[in-house]
């Protein structure tokens, strides 16, 4: 089984949490399910539940590295999508009214901040992205499930991830993410998401390139790696607020 980098075994002394995490995550599925809509997030009615939010990242907080690393992959995968999403989630509600979640929030980024705890130590965005999730488990479809809080990036679902739906999950997320208009064929001209040019290794290493990682999601349209003409389309960093 995979687990976290060796450098944060330092860190996993403690003993297991007394209560087990609910693999499920029914606290977080109930928010999202209440508050995100298919333009964005509710923000100013999920204002009133913050304190439900700030519940389960405690929650989340509580669990130890020993515990973590018990889990099935799916399972800890589950977990730090969920992490990073109700971390997002609360970063906005605790600056919120702000027009864009890149700009608003710090001066360094909001992804540079040490604003999530999990095993005993506080993280920040980047580093549940960058050093586990995409390190880690080499699955290249978490950037369809990790939320940014913005208009360009892939929706966030409804529900919260779990491990015994995490398949169904992440391949619903890429072809809605991959229907959508951030990603366009015409031709042989292939527009998308800028997600595609920042992360490029990451769908490179999974299918040899960035053509053939998406070819199967244009079922009716024909790819041909190398021999596409590839752009990106424009991202946008304002605030994906639902209404």
């Amino acid at each position: 089984m995979k687990t976290l980098l060796l450098s944060l075994t330092t860190l996993a002394f403690a003993s297991s949490s007394l209560l087990a995490i609910d693999q499920e995550h029914k606290a977080f599925t109930e928010i999202l399910a209440k508050h995100v809509v298919p333009t964005g997030v509710k923000y100013k009615a999920l204002k009133a539940d913050h304190p439900k939010l700030q519940a389960y990242l405690k929650e989340l907080s509580e669990v130890t590295l020993l515990e973590f690393q018990g889990w099935k992959e799916p399972e800890q995968l589950s977990f730090l999508i969920n992490l990073y999403n109700a971390g997002t989630l609360d970063l906005v509600l605790k600056h919120y009214p702000i027009k864009s979640f890149k700009d608003d929030i710090h001066k360094d980024g909001p992804w540079k901040i040490k604003s999530v705890k999990a095993f005993n130590y506080h993280f920040t965005l980047d580093q549940i992205e960058h050093e586990y999730l995409r390190k880690v488990y080499k699955e290249p479809r978490i950037h369809f499930a990790v939320n940014c809080a913005s208009a360009g990036c892939p929706p966030l679902r409804a529900e919260a991830f779990t491990g015994s739906k995490l398949e169904t999950q992440l391949e619903e997320q890429t072809v809605a993410f991959l229907a959508s208009d951030k990603n366009k064929l015409s031709g042989s001209n292939l527009a998308l998401s800028p997600i595609f040019d920042w992360f490029k290794e990451d769908f490179i290493k999974q299918s040899g390139s960035v053509e053939a990682f998406v070819a199967p999601y244009f079922k009716e349209k024909k790819i041909t790696p190398g021999k596409m003409k590839i752009t990106f389309t424009e991202y946008g960093w304002s605030l994906n607020e639902g209404k």
